[in-house]
């Protein structure tokens, strides 16, 4: 997800989809990126002047955080979002049941889950 600090909020402008970045990113059946991806991204980023603010990802199941997600945060910058959907998006998606966590540094994060941090994510559409 792209998009720009606004006060003490991120705001999402645009998606970049993983394969939009590295057409094989899902090939192993998990997602990897590499070194040219993040290069190709922060092209875009210098580009439209906006900045990753958070990724989205699906899991299987529950939306919890696995380990691989812990040690290996797509961008490892304090106050990166990682948003886990649950049930591979499946519809209907229930927003109250999606994993949201903060990065904090040194493979720490916080959990703002709608469970835990109801008003920590907001989701509007300006008309």
């Amino acid at each position: 997800m792209l998009g720009e600090p606004r006060g003490d909020r991120l705001i999402v402008r645009e998606a970049i989809y993983y394969d939009e970045l590295e057409p094989a990113a899902y090939s192993s059946g998990v997602c990897i990126l590499h070194a040219p991806a993040f290069a190709r991204l922060w092209s875009i980023c210098r580009e439209r002047r906006l900045s990753v603010v958070a990724d989205v990802h699906t899991h299987p199941g529950a939306a919890f955080q696995s380990w691989s997600d812990r040690d290996n945060p797509m961008v490892a910058r304090q106050g990166h979002i990682a948003i886990i959907v649950p049930n591979y998006a499946n519809k209907p998606v229930n927003m109250q049941r999606l994993g949201i966590f903060e990065y904090v540094g040194d493979h720490a994060w916080i959990d703002r889950s709608p469970t835990r941090t109801p008003d920590f994510l907001l989701i509007t559409r300006w008309i």
